[in-house]
Formats: structure tokens, C-alpha cells, sequence
């Protein structure tokens, strides 16, 4: 009986033990899909000893400055020219850890359903940040809407465009509201992960889209002294999983693209 006792109280305590040793990782993201492939993992993280804690952010800026202020470990939202741009413009030195998957960026109309049939001085609203205000005009120029100084410079601004035929109107906003002012401008130019809140379909709704070549990956990110760090080794891993590839090509169903 007392070898049974002790062999039962020694049981609880290495349990107990290898919960305590299971180490905590918070990790920043926007809700749709990143936070969705997250939640994902969360279990079979758990089996190799990473509580995985999902921070959901609305914006591009928080998730950023709360990694490098050592709040948060990791965050998964951001293309490379997106983080290369605020790296420069805020001095941080956030890096890049695991590529997983792309968003063809979109664009969306209420009142349209042909970019041909925009009316000459219509109203086209795009992000405000540099990266993503570039994607969306050479998007534009893609469709044939407009000319770019630099045909290829994803960091264009509307003060770059040299030949704009219909007399577009740029209307730069923060992306979150993109979706938000559909029906007060003629085009919007939307990210995807906000699309997807906004119950659009990249596939069915959008006006032009992306090709699946696009080069805008969005990464796990981390800060110089902690990616090398087995939590996050382990979340780049799962994140480049064959289950995340599965369930990212059968939930989103193109919208979203693996990147691995």
C-alpha cells in the first residue's frame, strides 16, 4: 500500500512538474488567419511543451513595438517589405523567422462590378502605409488603371504615378478601415486578412486579385536574441507543417495560399 501511495504521490509530482516546465509563448496576430492557424497548434504545441498564447491585434503598428518591447515574443501578420519599412522608419530590428503563407491582395467595389466601368475622377481608397500602398497601386498599374514612375518599386506612392487616364482620386487610409468605407468610395484596395473579416471573398468579390506568384509572404517574427529559442523553433516548425498546409488549402480555399 505505501509503495503504492508513493509511487502514485511520485506520478502527480513529475506531472505536475512537466506542466510547470511547459514554457510560455505569446505570439501577436491579426485575427483572420493568422490567429485561426495559431489556435490550430495550440494542442499539439502543448505535447512538446510550448503554451502557445495568441494576442489578436487590429492594427500593423502594436504588434511590432510590443516584440521589441519584450511584451510579446513572436508575432505572425507581416510581409517582408512591410517589416524591412518599419524597421527603418521606427529603428527596430525585428527578424524574420519562418515564411507561411500568401493573401493575393484584392480589389473590392459596392458599386461596380467591372474596373472598366469606374467613371473618370472616381475615388479609389488604399493603405497609408508605404509597403502596402505600394502593393495596391502596382496592382492598379497591373490592371491597366494607371502608370507607376517605377513600374516595379513596391514602395510607390500615389505621388509616383505619371499617367492616370481616368483622374483616379487616392483616398490613403489606415488598412484596417479599408473595408469598413466600401460604400462611401468607388474602389478599395484590401488586405486580405481584413477582407476575411469583413466576410469578402477574395475569389468571388474582389475586382482584380494577385496572382498566386505574388511575392508577399507573411512570416513568423521574432527579435534577434530570442529566435533561435526552441519555443519558437517549435512554432515555425508546426507552422510549416503539413497540417497547417491542410488546413489552410481547405479552409480558406485559395483566398490564403501556403507558402512552404
Amino acid at each position: 500500500m505505501k509503495k503504492t501511495l508513493v509511487l502514485s504521490t511520485l506520478a502527480a509530482l513529475l506531472a505536475t512538474g512537466f506542466a510547470q516546465a511547459a514554457e510560455k509563448l505569446t505570439v501577436a496576430a491579426t485575427a483572420v488567419p493568422h490567429a485561426e492557424i495559431l489556435e490550430l497548434l495550440k494542442p499539439q504545441l502543448a505535447k512538446e511543451g510550448v503554451d502557445l498564447q495568441v494576442k489578436v491585434f487590429t492594427d500593423y503598428v502594436q504588434p511590432n513595438l510590443q516584440v521589441d518591447q519584450k511584451n510579446i515574443d513572436a508575432n505572425y501578420f507581416q510581409t517582408k517589405p512591410y517589416l524591412d519599412n518599419f524597421n527603418k522608419g521606427k529603428g527596430t530590428n525585428l527578424v524574420i523567422v519562418a515564411g507561411v503563407h500568401i493573401e493575393p491582395f484584392g480589389a473590392y467595389s459596392r458599386k461596380y462590378k467591372l474596373l472598366k466601368d469606374l467613371p473618370n475622377g472616381a475615388t479609389i481608397a488604399i493603405p497609408n502605409e508605404g509597403s502596402n500602398s505600394g502593393r495596391a497601386l502596382l496592382l492598379l498599374q497591373k490592371s491597366g488603371l494607371l502608370k507607376l514612375k517605377d513600374a516595379k518599386n513596391a514602395l510607390s506612392t500615389p505621388k509616383d504615378i505619371i499617367e492616370n487616364p481616368k483622374k483616379l482620386k487616392f483616398k490613403e487610409l489606415d488598412a484596417a478601415m479599408l473595408a469598413r468605407v466600401l460604400d462611401q468610395v468607388d474602389l478599395a484596395l484590401i488586405n486580405t486578412n481584413y477582407a476575411l473579416e469583413a466576410k469578402l471573398n477574395p475569389l468571388k468579390d474582389s475586382l482584380a486579385l494577385e496572382d498566386r506568384s505574388s511575392p508577399y509572404v507573411n512570416y513568423l517574427v521574432a527579435r534577434p536574441d530570442n529566435k533561435d529559442s526552441t519555443a519558437i523553433k517549435k512554432l515555425a516548425a508546426a507552422l510549416t507543417s503539413q497540417q497547417v498546409k491542410t488546413f489552410i488549402e481547405g479552409k480558406y480555399a485559395g483566398a490564403v495560399v501556403p507558402a512552404f
